[in-house]
């Protein structure tokens, strides 16, 4: 199964493959695949979905594009890990869906933002310098 990343419209980024999240030091969260990632800001479990795009208001058509597709590497899995305060950053085979999920690229490393506040979504623009966000 190759790793697909699903950006649901107003709501989380859906891992389904070989996926292994984990956090700043290395230490894994979780394995498996299927993860769903928050990409709001205000889970209380983060970095995973707890459905607090719903409370909040969260809005993001998960349509984009991206100047930056490139052929993918051999299979293998996709590790995320989580900066402290920051993105998440994907690293492995990767294809990114859209809302009508079809593939809008393929990528062996993207950054992923958590914050909900780029204006680059799905992708990490530096936003979350600007609105303070905190993650455990």
């Amino acid at each position: 199964m190759s790793n697909r990343i699903r950006v649901r419209p107003n709501g989380p980024l859906k891992c389904l493959g070989d996926i292994r999240v984990e956090d700043n030091n290395g230490q894994v969260l979780a394995e498996g695949n299927d993860v769903a990632l928050c990409r709001c800001g205000e889970s209380l479990n983060k970095p995973f979905c707890d459905g607090a795009h719903n409370a909040c208001g969260f809005q993001d058509a998960a349509q984009f594009s991206d100047e930056r597709q490139e052929p993918l590497a051999a299979e293998g899995p996709l590790v995320i890990a989580c900066r402290p305060n920051a993105m998440l950053l994907a690293s492995g085979p990767m294809e990114i869906l859209d809302a009508d999920e079809s593939v809008a690229t393929t990528r062996n490393k993207a950054a992923f933002c958590r914050c909900g506040a780029s204006h680059n979504k799905p992708f990490c623009d530096g936003s979350h310098k600007a609105c303070d966000f905190i993650s455990d």
